[in-house]
């Protein structure tokens, strides 16, 4: 049983006041190893023994308590070192690395995500023992079995690629994997698969999590990383040091020293062969109030009319760096076609220099939902042939938004078909029955998204812009990977060619999501117009850049973290 705290507030400062040589003589003193025991739990647990080691890292205030490391106890198999946790409104006591203290405390299993529990010391009495220190254990490659080092101090020696920053600004942590990028599993195998699932198992053990020693909530600064530092993922770190940890369901390491980071590589804009370009882009909701500097906040995006104009100078700088001819938008607000509409802002927007942009007018929509696709084109490159087209029967609407399709000619040329689209995400608001999360890895409305990706493929066999085109290209967010069933339907049974395939782009991506890379964002082509197509290229400007790159933070004059997808360029000669 746990004392009173009142005794073990008594208990702790008593001991701390005593020499070294107050230990009670019948007190035997164990070595962490056994403690630990060779297996994820120890066979201790509820057990009251005494330890005696060097603090390696005393996380007082962040975690609650302090990392203690002896000599070892000769097995490689256990780990010799573990967390000491100080009980809740004890005051803390005055511990930091290279203090050597002798611990008594009961054995416990603090959970650490799923399954999964961290061996720690509870309820402790401390004695300090003088001063010491301890050696990094030195890791030249990932280890067979982190459990054989839990709570030890590690060097990694090994490159670590940085995977994913999502959860910088939130927790103080950086995801980061061994052997270079952690990719989506579904962006390489058929959900469900044994592939995938072999996939997703080697994500797991190539992951490792940078903490910063806290537990807090949305950190003023996150002391291992330099103040206006930009971190990009595939950035590769060096001389990581700290103490190996389990929790919050994933390996970690509370980092004691400030590793170094590579200057990140920023993309030059794409260049494309070909006598018409053909761009893609998610906006990430450009939404802009009443459209005359009112109305904020917004259901979505820019949150005041600063922050609008913030967002769209980094997306007229994306879009006027693709240079394309030819643009399918996603996520504007669906607010008309007027002077006061979005899209005709972005549009005035990247003609302030004189362009020549015009907008494709639906004259609605197309379709219900909050957010639309459009297009954009420039007038004197292209011109719009017959009318536009958009599908609203079936999952279109507010689930999957509705497509618009439009044709264009170059000069005297024969017609080709811009197809823009944006299927349902993977959110699990409502989803049913098949739609729900079938725990495959693609998510919730899997099933309508396959739906939705079979009616527009039967849309676009009945001419829908009455142009009697074959030459045909559908691209934008599809909310799927590559391997997941909407885009593999499309590609291996009804045909449509994979562009970045086509032009033999080698792992082409254009999302980053909880550390994992992966493409959402597609460009099909139709058997005809493939073999116009001369190039294929995605501009890594926003997948890879953290969050604070963006508008509401970042340097406006760069399209860097214009939004969360990489916007896709393709060249054809028509």
């Amino acid at each position: 049983m746990t004392p009173p705290r009142s005794l073990l507030t008594l208990a702790l400062l008593a001991t701390l006041a005593l020499p070294a040589c107050a230990a009670t003589p019948k007190e035997r003193v164990m070595p962490i190893g056994q403690v630990q025991g060779e297996s994820a739990r120890s066979g201790l647990d509820g057990q009251t023994v005494t330890i005696e080691g060097v603090v390696s890292g005393a996380f007082l205030e962040g975690l609650g308590g302090f990392f203690l490391q002896d000599t070892g106890d000769g097995n490689p198999k256990t780990s010799d070192a573990l967390f000491v946790a100080l009980d809740e409104g004890v005051p803390p006591p005055s511990l930091s690395a290279g203090d050597r203290v002798r611990v008594s405390g009961i054995v416990g299993e603090r959970k650490a995500g799923g399954d999964a529990t961290q061996t720690a010391l509870h309820a402790p009495v401390i004695q300090p023992r003088g001063k010491g220190s301890v050696a990094p254990t030195v890791l030249s490659a990932q280890p067979a079995d982190w459990e054989a080092l839990e709570g030890m101090l590690v060097r990694i020696d090994a490159p670590l690629t940085l995977s994913g920053t999502h959860t910088l600004e939130r927790f103080g942590e950086l995801i980061t994997g061994f052997d270079g990028r952690l990719w989506q599993p579904s962006e390489r195998a058929a959900p469900g698969s044994p592939e995938a699932k072999r996939l997703a198992a080697d994500n797991a053990r190539r992951t490792l999590v940078l903490d910063d020693g806290s537990a807090a909530r949305d950190p003023v600064a996150v002391w291992y990383v330099k103040d206006g530092q930009p971190l990009r993922t595939g950035t590769v770190l060096t001389g990581v040091q700290g103490i190996v940890e389990q929790r919050l369901g994933s390996w970690r390491l509370q980092l004691t020293t400030t590793p170094t980071i590579a200057a990140p590589q920023r993309p030059a804009a794409p260049q494309v062969a070909g006598n018409v370009r053909v761009a893609a882009f998610n906006l990430e909701n450009l939404f802009n109030g009443d459209g005359n500097g009112g109305g904020f906040p917004t259901e979505r995006g820019a949150k005041t009319s600063e922050q609008l104009k913030a967002q769209m100078s980094k997306l007229v700088a994306t879009i006027r760096g693709l240079d394309p001819d030819i643009a399918a938008l996603m996520e504007l607000e669906n607010d008309g076609y007027g002077a006061d509409s979005s899209l005709a802002q972005l549009v005035a927007a990247l003609n302030t220099d004189g362009g020549t942009w015009r907008f494709v007018d639906a004259k609605q929509g197309p379709g219900p939902d909050t957010i639309r696709v459009g297009i954009i084109y420039r007038s004197d490159k292209v011109k719009p042939t017959g009318k536009p087209a958009t599908l609203l029967e079936g999952p279109f609407g507010e689930r999957s938004r509705s497509p618009l399709a439009q044709a264009f000619v170059r000069g005297t040329g024969k017609p080709f078909v811009v197809v823009a689209n944006h299927l349902k995400s993977k959110g699990c608001s409502e989803a049913i029955g098949p739609d729900t999360d079938q725990k495959d890895g693609a998510g919730c409305w899997n099933a309508l998204r396959l739906d939705s990706a079979q009616r527009l493929d039967a849309w676009l066999k009945t001419d829908p812009t009455r142009t009697r085109s074959d030459r045909i290209v559908m691209l934008g967010d599809f909310n799927a990977y590559a391997m997941e069933a909407p885009v593999r339907w499309l590609r291996d049974d009804a045909g449509w060619v994979d562009a970045f395939k086509q032009a033999g782009v080698e792992q082409p991506y254009s999302y980053v999501y909880n550390g994992l890379t992966g493409r959402l964002d597609h460009a099909l082509l139709s058997p005809s117009l493939a073999k116009q197509l001369r190039g294929a290229a995605e501009w890594h400007i926003n997948a890879d850049e953290q969050d604070a790159q963006g508008y509401a933070d970042g340097d406006l004059s760069t399209p860097y973290r214009s939004s969360d997808h990489d916007p896709l360029l393709l060249g054809f000669d028509l």
